[in-house]
């Protein structure tokens, strides 16, 4: 019979062990210089129009507001990083559809309650949805997602119309990934860096980075001695291999063929993927019959039950149907044999794709002055099948410093950093 590897490998599932890595890092500065000079690419390269210059102000306070889900935050940033006076509510449109007077009426509400604490005139708005950014800190709104209903705000830049209902007054929009860049300034302190990175790997995936302002031909008219953050919105990335179980699993999303590297790495997609590999493999006998009615009984896993099986982790409270599916010994061990290389997989991917952004930089070639890599998610740092963290840095090692002497430090988790991020973007 033959092994569990050479399954994976001739229905196109690539080890991380197997990864061109070279390869694959080529490919994604090609897609970024692509992106930058308005060619074709999978990756859109946003000009954020933010900068990281100059020194976070010990002891600010920015009246910050925060929408990108289901939930809409309030609070004050202030530094050393915090957020205070904290106030979460469910995001105007995500029970029912409301009108723009209303939309802006919730909003308003609460940066007034917020704006008396505030040392910084300018408000930080993290707002996570697409949008295209504009060289004013503003964000048009593009479409909704996470099912907010509120139809008559595409198309409106929310900063101006936010700001015309408050009576006036600057407000710095940024998404969440751009914010947790920034959120690296709130906690440099005297250390020196030469350059951010800001990447999310959650439910979802995205990188920002530092670029140098002649290097964005895309635009004309920016100082080309200035920079700014780009956010690439790395998972749509689509220049790499993908799998049998990779595209099964697409087909079943609500938009198959888009966002294709984020649907390899990021925690909406891994256990569907698992799900792909079992059924499969349960066709081709790998396991029990028993085993193999109970995964083709199956309609869907999520990744935390993939997670929490593959590293025999039982959760209190939860039923997980894959215990129940690999109750036989031999079934559970053949399974997770089968369903770590996605973990590790998704990994190496991260690794690579962050090594890139790296390169790109320019920067990091002392040790006395990395590049800072602000990291936010719940994949990066609660996966338990591998120590996906460690599994990271090991890979960043390799890649960065010892094969180009580039130098970095992933800086401690910042709790709430699109919040922080934004607050530092009021204060810059």
């Amino acid at each position: 019979m033959k092994t569990p590897e050479d399954f994976l490998a001739e229905n196109g599932f690539v080890v991380a062990a197997e990864l061109d890595r070279a390869a694959l890092l080529a490919t994604f500065m090609s897609e970024m210089e692509r992106g930058l000079s308005g060619e074709p690419s999978s990756l859109p390269m946003i000009p954020s129009y933010v900068g990281v210059d100059g020194k976070v102000p010990n002891g600010a306070k920015a009246a910050v507001i925060d929408a990108g889900g289901t939930n809409f935050r309030s609070g004050i940033v202030s530094i050393p990083p915090s957020v205070e006076n904290r106030q979460n509510k469910p995001m105007p449109g995500v029970r029912a559809e409301v009108g723009v007077e209303d939309f802006y009426s919730a909003l308003a509400d609460e940066v007034r309650r917020v704006m008396p604490l505030a040392t910084v005139k300018k408000i930080g708005f993290c707002f996570s949805y697409p949008a295209e950014a504009t060289a004013d800190l503003d964000a048009r709104l593009m479409r909704w997602t996470k099912g907010i209903k509120a139809p008559g705000v595409v198309g409106q830049l929310v900063g101006k119309e936010l700001s015309d209902r408050l009576g006036g007054g600057r407000i710095a929009v940024v998404n969440d990934t751009v914010a947790t860049l920034l959120a690296a300034k709130a906690s440099e302190g005297d250390r020196e860096y030469s350059s951010y990175l800001g990447f999310i790997l959650g439910t979802g995936t995205n990188t920002a980075y530092v670029e140098r302002n002649s290097n964005i031909r895309k635009l004309s008219g920016l100082d080309p001695s200035g920079k700014m953050i780009i956010n690439a919105e790395s998972g749509s990335f689509n220049k790499i291999a993908r799998s049998r179980f990779d595209d099964a699993m697409d087909a079943k999303t609500a938009m198959p063929g888009s966002n294709r590297f984020e649907k390899m790495i990021s925690g909406a997609y891994l256990g569907p993927i698992g799900l792909e590999i079992y059924k499969v493999a349960a066709k081709e006998g790998f396991f029990s019959a028993q085993a193999a009615a109970r995964i083709k009984g199956l309609s869907a896993v999520e990744t935390l039950d993939f997670d929490d099986f593959v590293s025999g982790y039982r959760r209190e409270g939860r039923t997980n149907p894959l215990f129940a599916a690999f109750a036989d010994p031999a079934d559970a061990r053949m399974a997770r044999r089968l369903g770590l290389p996605v973990f590790e997989r998704a990994a190496a991917l991260t690794a690579v794709h962050l090594a890139a952004f790296a390169v790109k930089t320019g920067e990091g070639v002392s040790a006395a002055s990395p590049i800072a890599i602000s990291i936010d998610g719940s994949t990066y740092y609660k996966t338990r099948a591998i120590h996906f963290a460690d599994a990271v840095r090991r890979e960043l090692d390799d890649l960065l410093v010892v094969r180009r002497n580039i130098h970095y430090e992933i800086m401690p988790q910042i709790a709430d950093a699109p919040m922080v991020g934004a607050g530092i973007a009021a204060m810059l």
